[in-house]
């Protein structure tokens, strides 16, 4: 798996990093859906889900205060304050094999998961 990670961008060891097929895959989903060099990949966590807390993708026009930004290989996310503490050391990577098409989050701090994937605990 090629994995760029945002250690090359920031002084935090503990960031996001994203693989290059999901990079691949937010450029193609804005391109094909006309969405602006303004909007930004919105990255969080939420409650819900079989095993307490959700993923979250979405884009986003509006960086809110306590925001954080980071840009890597032209792909501008946003992350905000709660969400990161979550977040801390995952790769988000990208799958279309034959289980399923979708943002796979390889996260180091979640304890379970359910078994789509799509809900962890910690």
């Amino acid at each position: 798996m090629d994995e760029i990670n945002i250690l090359e961008k920031t002084e935090n060891k503990n960031e996001i990093s994203l693989t290059e097929k999901a990079i691949n895959e937010v450029k193609k989903i804005k391109d094909e859906n006309n969405i602006p060099d303004t909007y930004s990949l919105r990255i969080g966590v939420k409650g819900g889900g079989c095993s307490g807390l959700t993923y979250t993708l979405g884009f986003d026009s509006e960086v809110r205060e306590g925001d954080k930004s980071i840009d890597i290989d032209d792909v501008k996310m946003i992350v905000d304050w709660k969400s990161i503490l979550y977040l801390k050391g995952t790769t988000i990577d990208y799958s279309d094999g034959l289980m399923g098409k979708g943002f796979v989050f390889n996260n180091p701090l979640a304890k379970k998961t359910c078994g789509c994937g799509s809900s962890f605990g910690v």
